[in-house]
């Protein structure tokens, strides 16, 4: 039984109170009875504007399966389709045109491109590796991963590879910061004795020197080229370089949501606590490596000496965004005055923004301009976005600061949002830092809103669907017409194969070419090989020429439902595709619900490790209920290879000593989560996992305390 606390109307988990008022709340300058008061308050004037929020999508769900019904057999009408749509409100008309008003923004989102991580908050090992992401070496990253075409041998020091590493490396500066004459792998010691800087093509490149290397830019990004002839690198180096470390990742999203398992205060508290630490600029950690055991704390900005002997500084750290969750879920933390769960998205606000104070009071600190950031998720439409607007509007005048302080990042990755997209942002045109793409959660969505509409493709054919080029392009132009560049990120989805490193540096280029100032990389690592794309693009010129362009897709493109034109597949493909999605399925869940890991790198059906978090779920959960919807497959047929990939998935675990088997008898609160996120999922609100798994983790919670 949760022990509780009355406050200001509110029945507060006695350990969010604590938590609350003994540790978030010193040196704010809240109040105990301000910071309480505005929390009922938020909670009790918008909890009902929530709810009618959350009434109106599945209003508008429900006319839109009707709809469908109306018309089974039917070839589909795209235009009457577009029509229905505008007439029930799901389809808004586009305004005027505007650009945002957001200022005071950082630097590392207004006017610098580079990569973003994403990590859950949970996790304070992950969040302080993030944070210090912001620089990578080089070295280190083709080194160890398969960047240059394959592994490393592992021999403690492979000189033929440390060989190709450098000669990679050097290449990579060729293209970033060019010699006035030669290659940087033509050049040798006397070139650089005095400065250890040898003649730049563009000598305005070079920014700096400190004892130990010399500070380049290109881009907007800094490059620190590290001398010491004692490593065994550097002495197969004629230069003496030790290591080549680039700024990567410029941005970190502190994950409260799709990446973590929060169902209850325990868990929240355990996200603000680490919040906290971050912003307070003390977070720390006790890790055990290679047999040794060290404190992991922030990294501190890095100084330099500029050429005319000013001083100089780049800063150490990651900006942090936090991410909240969106308006759906309510959580047992806190309850409201006639005993129902408050929103977990209202109490996100209030509390993190709170935190984030602390970081606003400090010098030195995450934002320079006295901002705070956060990303909103699975907003639904203009309305939903203005309703974000209205709930930091409360919080910032409840805490006392300034209008516009808290900075607004809008997930498009709902389709009513990318179908009313330059509405979205008019709604919060004050505050919007940043717009981004989800592949994942869109496809999830994509299928659940039209899941009448017949069988879906297969996943795997989801990406070269029509619908999807034309979202990934109209969220870019759209983002600039709107006046985002300059202002605010415009950003790309996740790499999913964190083990893929060579396949990332071919592909992922792709993405600041489409005008993308900021793309999500699942480590730090891959943030520093990808930090090169950004080198080789110039975003900002690229976002220049894409907006003179104008709009390359319209909302027909975009509304283009990806079903299957011709439902033949063989038993094969079936069969295949069904594994697929159930194996992808329990791996996921099994951790969640068990462990409470809510991102991890789950291996498929292939053994090949892929990066898994709700929003995947979310998409194979949501392609199997539409299959079992239209009888693609059967029930049975469904069953037989959740089972079948349950064993697969035990296989798969079996060196996790924390892991439980579902196999042989199928009856584990996980394997439950998983066939419910399937056999119900035509039911789920918008397709969403988070219903589920929070009511099955909290049941094992209970479990285990009873």
């Amino acid at each position: 039984m949760t022990q509780r606390v009355d406050r200001a109307g509110l029945q507060v988990a006695a350990q969010m109170a604590d938590f609350i008022e003994t540790r978030a709340l010193p040196g704010t300058d809240v109040s105990v009875d301000q910071f309480w008061s505005g929390l009922s308050s938020l909670i009790h004037d918008l909890g009902p504007k929530n709810a009618e929020l959350l009434k109106k999508r599945a209003s508008l769900q429900g006319q839109i399966d009707d709809w469908y019904a109306s018309r089974k057999g039917q070839a589909h009408d795209a235009e009457a389709y577009t029509a229905f749509l505008a007439e029930i409100g799901y389809l808004l008309p586009e305004g005027d045109a505007f650009e945002i008003e957001t200022a005071n923004v950082d630097p590392e989102i207004a006017n610098i491109a580079g990569p973003q991580l994403v990590v859950p908050i949970t996790n304070a090992r992950f969040a302080l590796n993030a944070a210090n992401a912001r620089w990578g070496n080089l070295y280190d990253a083709f080194y160890g991963t398969d960047a240059l075409g394959d592994l490393p041998s592992g021999k403690v020091y492979d000189a033929e590879r440390g060989a190709r590493v450098i000669a990679r490396a050097k290449a990579f500066l060729d293209e970033a910061v060019p010699l006035a004459r030669g290659t940087w792998g033509e050049a040798i010691g006397a070139d650089v004795a005095e400065n250890r800087v040898p003649p730049l093509a563009d000598q305005a490149q070079y920014v700096g020197a400190s004892d130990d290397g010399v500070y380049f830019k290109n881009n907007g990004l800094g490059i620190f080229i590290e001398f010491d002839g004692t490593t065994a690198i550097a002495q197969s180096d004629p230069l003496g370089i030790s290591a080549v470390w680039l700024e990567s990742a410029l941005s970190t999203i502190m994950d409260c949501e799709d990446s973590v398992a929060a169902v209850d205060a325990e868990d929240k508290v355990l996200a603000y606590s680490n919040w906290l630490g971050l912003m307070k600029g003390d977070l720390s950690e006790e890790v055990t490596k290679n047999g040794k055991t060290f404190t992991r704390a922030l990294n501190a900005d890095r100084t330099f000496t500029r050429p005319d002997g000013s001083a100089g500084t780049f800063k150490g750290r990651s900006l942090m965004l936090i991410r909240n969750v969106g308006h759906l879920m309510t959580n047992p933390a806190i309850l409201d005055r006639e005993g129902a769960e408050a929103g977990e998205g209202l109490l996100d606000a209030m509390i993190a923004t709170l935190i984030a104070i602390h970081d606003l009071k400090r010098d030195g600190g995450n934002s320079v301009h006295g901002s705070v950031y956060v990303v909103k998720p699975k907003m639904h439409g203009p309305e939903e976005v203005a309703f974000a607007d209205e709930i930091f509007t409360r919080v910032e005048s409840a805490l006392g600061l300034p209008a516009n302080t808290v900075k607004l990042g809008i997930m498009d990755e709902e389709r009513r949002t990318s179908a009313n997209l330059m509405e979205c942002i008019r709604a919060a045109k004050s505050r919007v830092a940043f717009i981004n793409t989800g592949f994942l959660d869109r496809t999830g969505d994509e299928i659940h809103t039209s899941m009448e509409a017949g069988p879906m493709i297969p996943k795997g054919d989801m990406k070269n669907a029509g619908w999807i080029a034309a979202y990934e392009d109209q969220n870019v132009d759209i983002g600039l017409a709107c006046g985002l560049s300059g202002k605010a990120q415009i950003g790309k989805g996740m790499w999913a194969m964190p083990d893929a490193m060579g396949a990332m540096i071919e592909q992922k280029i792709g993405h600041p070419r489409s005008g993308a100032n900021c793309a999500w990389v699942p480590s730090p690592t891959a943030a520093t090989l990808h930090a090169m794309h950004y080198h080789a693009v110039d975003v900002f010129e690229v976002q220049a020429t894409l907006k003179a362009g104008g709009r390359r897709a319209d909302r027909a493109a975009l509304l283009n439902i990806p079903v299957a034109a011709s439902p033949d597949w063989s038993d094969e493909v079936i069969e295949r595709e069904v594994d697929n999605n159930a194996q992808g399925i329990l791996g996921y869940v099994v951790r969640w619900v068990d462990q409470g890991v809510g991102c991890s790198k789950v291996p498929d059906i292939n053994d090949v490790g892929l990066m898994e978090d709700r929003a995947t779920c979310r998409i194979s959960s949501q392609a199997l209920a539409n299959w079992l919807h239209h009888g693609v497959v059967s029930e049975e047929d469904v069953m037989a290879s959740m089972r079948k990939m349950a064993a697969i998935v035990d296989g798969q675990n079996e060196n996790d000593p924390a892991y439980r088997p579902m196999a042989p008898e199928f009856n584990s609160i996980a394997f439950q989560a998983a066939c419910d996120l399937v056999f119900k999922g035509r039911a789920q609100p918008s397709g969403y996992t988070e219903p589920v798994l929070h009511q099955r983790r909290l049941e094992l919670k209970a479990q285990r305390n009873a």
